[in-house]
């Protein structure tokens, strides 16, 4: 929805930059312990440390578009009102869920209004940008552009996805990450000693380990923490005009708390690759944390399944072929068991392929051999490995040369390449030098021995 009173209000503020009233109870503790300047914000210093470019341009007045990429409960809506305070600007607010064109239009003519009539200038803030496609944002591109507006976007995805590059290369992006446990235990105690707008009249107390497992429970969300914080000053027991917040109460708020997981999400992809590389880099203690995350996240455990198939045969390949198939039986069985007995067989898996040797031979040489066909196109079959069965092929030259495997020693015709007559020297597989794959190694060294080996200068002998 758009916000209200920036052309209607004569007294200079629009309703968002106005300071809400400090006793109203029904108010989230969260919101109303808000960041009202700079000096009170915590955390993200790598954004508004001593020096850095947001931080010189706030102390001087200047704004400039920006998007603000990071978690829920870092500060990003927080960090755009104060940035446009800072700045002394019209703050309107739009949510990408609920706004559309006409209330992008309704904000360019109010910050007409705002500037021709009070020369402010005015910051439109845009929660949650990556909802908004292609067309929506190509809506408020021109006023970016003229002036007529300065854009602050938030967002939890990747801008390098969600943004259209016009936008992306007028808006400067600044990433916000999740807050610390110090940060976090920072804000809390705030909450609990503030008597305008926090907890502070009710003379709370708690010790240090009982904060900090709140702390630790907000997951990197101050939002999240002081909400678990106004629940469990509610559930505190009074004795003498005190109430105290025990540990066992903090337990029990913060229980069934889940990690932050977006489902197709950014983070969402970040923890899949984590635990594809921990299976690849042969860390089953790695691999074993984010398999846990992930279902702890939500992730479903038939989209793990599918993966850990893939990681065998993408990492572990022919070095351990025994992989492949253990990772099928762990998702036969995980459909057999279901959730949460047959996840055991799924880590069982996750932590074989973690400890397996490795090897992306095949995986390579696959490309390698993939690469030729688009690059060479329809090259035909050589005459001597094609079926004669009439006489006209065959005089045509069908099958002519050809010799049959199975009748030389090994089964193995030296000197002999199945390749089209462009391609006679190219080796795509080159086994590892680790499990399985050693072997193999050897056995193709020995076979290949009588062969002449591709010329390292010839362009027939690259890959």
């Amino acid at each position: 929805m758009t916000s209200r009173g920036a052309a209607g209000n004569p007294g200079g503020q629009s309703d968002f930059l106005r300071e809400p009233k400090t006793d109203d109870g029904l108010r989230p503790l969260a919101d109303r312990m808000r960041p009202r300047t700079l000096e009170e914000f915590v955390g993200q210093d790598q954004v508004l440390g001593a020096g850095k470019p947001l931080r010189q341009a706030l102390e001087r007045g200047q704004l400039h578009s920006l998007i603000l990429w990071g978690p829920p409960g870092t500060g990003k809506t927080t960090l755009a009102r104060l940035i446009a305070r800072r700045a002394d600007a019209e703050f309107m607010q739009l949510s990408a869920v609920m706004a559309g064109v006409k209330d992008i239009r309704e904000a360019v003519e109010r910050a007409r209004v705002v500037r021709a009539e009070r020369g402010r200038r005015t910051v439109l803030f845009l929660d949650e940008v990556h909802r908004f496609n292609k067309a929506q944002q190509d809506t408020f591109l021109p006023y970016v552009e003229d002036g007529t507006l300065t854009f602050i976007g938030a967002t939890t995805e990747n801008p390098s996805f969600e943004v259209i590059s016009a936008l992306l290369s007028r808006a400067r992006v600044y990433v916000l990450r999740s807050l610390n446990v110090t940060d976090i235990v920072k804000v809390l105690r705030r909450a609990l000693e503030d008597p305008e707008r926090g907890l502070g009249k009710r003379l709370l107390e708690i010790d240090d380990e009982a904060l900090i497992a709140l702390a630790h429970g907000g997951d990197g969300d101050a939002r999240r923490a002081l909400g678990m914080l106004e629940i469990a000053a509610d559930l505190a027991e009074e004795r003498e005009g005190r109430a105290t917040i025990t540990l066992e109460q903090v337990r029990e708020v913060a229980t069934g708390g889940r990690r932050r997981f977006d489902k197709g999400g950014e983070q969402f992809y970040d923890q899949i690759s984590a635990l594809h590389k921990a299976v690849r880099g042969t860390d089953p203690d790695g691999a074993l944390y984010w398999f846990a995350r992930m279902l702890d996240g939500g992730c479903d455990p038939h989209y793990l399944a599918r993966r850990i198939v893939r990681m065998a045969v993408e990492d572990i390949g022919l070095a351990d072929p025994r992989g492949q198939q253990l990772a099928l039986d762990a998702w036969q069985t995980f459909e057999r068991l279901g959730s949460p007995e047959g996840e055991l067989a799924l880590a069982n898996a996750v932590v074989y392929l973690a400890v397996a040797p490795k090897s992306n031979a095949v995986y390579v040489a696959y490309g390698e051999a993939k690469a030729d066909v688009e690059q060479f196109g329809t090259l035909d079959v050589p005459l001597r490995f094609r079926n004669a069965p009439t006489r006209l092929m065959k005089g045509l030259g069908y099958g002519e040369g050809y010799q049959y495997a199975h009748d030389a020693p090994d089964a193995y015709v030296k000197g002999e390449r199945y390749l089209p007559d462009e391609l006679p020297d190219r080796r795509y597989y080159r086994p590892a030098p680790r499990g399985l794959e050693i072997k193999i190694g050897e056995a193709l060294a020995r076979l290949r021995g009588a062969n002449p080996a591709p010329s390292e200068d010839s362009e027939e002998g690259k890959t």
